[in-house]
């Protein structure tokens, strides 16, 4: 076990453990299409790190991993900008929205119990509903029923005013709609320290009525906005950005997501959405049985220690965090952009080399 300082949230946690499960949240990430935060900050909060610390660095760790995946799918062309656009208009709104609510709640001292309460009913709530739909799908996969959808079916949402063209997911429907799921997803990012995937994956599939390969690449372009906008804002109020926590998070999730992305390639659509909402109810379960039973047994959040012999990139850190939040909040975003795209781009050119290679055996033979 070796354990690092975190001079900004001022405990210690084992960067061995904090690698593996990052690289494990990645590939989980890359798989469903999701920024990981439903599955981190609540691994992050288990692990000793405050909740007030863990959901914005968390934030800044999802933008890494979305900047990679959703380029990945750019260079797939699996990717409806539109749509995304019309959905980051609306978390704009709900991410302000939700700093608001999280400032009051931490002022009043509410805050840690909030975050595992919103945690445990949305993802139980989510994951139940998705269980129950996919069930059905695989269950008429299996018996062979085919059931005929029409081409132009709405829901109410769908049928609002200001009706707008997707050409790219073959969509005619109400622009209010993405918008409105925006406007969640941002307050729930503020609020729990994830993208708002868990919800806006579900929310495209049954509600926008995307097409299924076009969800993991729109709901990761659209993270990047809101994560960004959460990081900067955390940084600025609180300070409560560290990167000696936030720089192996990115590694380990950035590597995981290009691995689940190449996983996720070899599964069935019904059996991705029943496995993602197995896993939502599964953490569910996890931070009920954490917030109202282990909690009472021990030290749940861990203690904070204020350390005087900072090595130098530490001091570094905690005084651009205490004197200059704004640009340090600046340099947490560039720096999980910088790492993501550079991801992206080694995964493009290996692909590319791979298929090059092939070609060049087949005009061989």
């Amino acid at each position: 076990m070796l354990e690092i300082y975190l001079p900004v949230a001022q405990v210690s946690v084992d960067i061995f453990l904090l690698l593996f499960v990052s690289l494990l949240v990645g590939v989980l990430s890359g798989i469903f299409g999701v920024g990981g935060g439903f599955l981190m900050t609540p691994f992050l909060i288990f692990m000793g790190v405050p909740p007030a610390y863990a959901v914005p660095n968390e934030v800044n760790n999802i933008l890494a991993t979305s900047v990679s995946g959703s380029l990945t799918h750019w260079f797939k062309n699996t990717l409806d900008y539109k749509m995304g656009l019309m959905i980051v208009l609306g978390g704009i709104f709900g991410t302000l929205l939700g700093i608001s609510t999280f400032s009051y709640f931490s002022e009043i001292g509410k805050i840690s119990l909030i975050i595992s309460l919103l945690y445990m009913y949305l993802l139980a709530i989510v994951g139940t509903l998705m269980i129950i739909e996919g069930v059905k799908e695989v269950d008429q996969a299996r018996r062979k029923v085919i059931v005929r959808k029409k081409l132009h079916q709405h829901n109410w949402l769908q049928g609002l005013p200001l009706r707008m063209r997707f050409p790219k997911s073959k969509l005619y429907e109400s622009a209010l709609t993405p918008i409105l799921l925006g406007l969640v997803v941002g307050f729930v990012a503020a609020m729990m320290g994830i993208g708002g995937a868990f919800l806006m994956v579900p929310a495209m599939i049954y509600i926008v009525g995307m097409p299924v390969k076009l969800i993991p690449g729109t709901s990761l372009f659209v993270t990047i906005f809101v994560s960004a906008i959460v990081t900067i804002l955390h940084a600025f109020n609180y300070g409560s950005i560290d990167l000696m926590l936030v720089i192996p998070l990115i590694f380990g999730s950035i590597l995981g997501v290009q691995l689940g992305q190449k996983f996720g390639q070899y599964l069935h659509s019904a059996h991705l959405k029943t496995l993602f909402a197995i896993l939502l109810c599964t953490v569910a379960i996890a931070i009920a049985y954490d917030s109202f039973f282990r909690e009472q047994g021990g030290n749940f959040n861990g203690e904070k220690v204020i350390k005087n012999d900072l090595n130098f990139f530490a001091e570094f850190i905690l005084m651009l965090s205490n004197e200059t939040p704004i640009l340090y909040g600046a340099f947490a975003i560039i720096l999980a952009i910088g790492l993501g795209a550079m991801a992206a781009g080694a995964r493009k050119v290996i692909s590319d080399f791979r298929k090059k290679k092939l070609e060049d055996v087949k005009v061989t033979k």
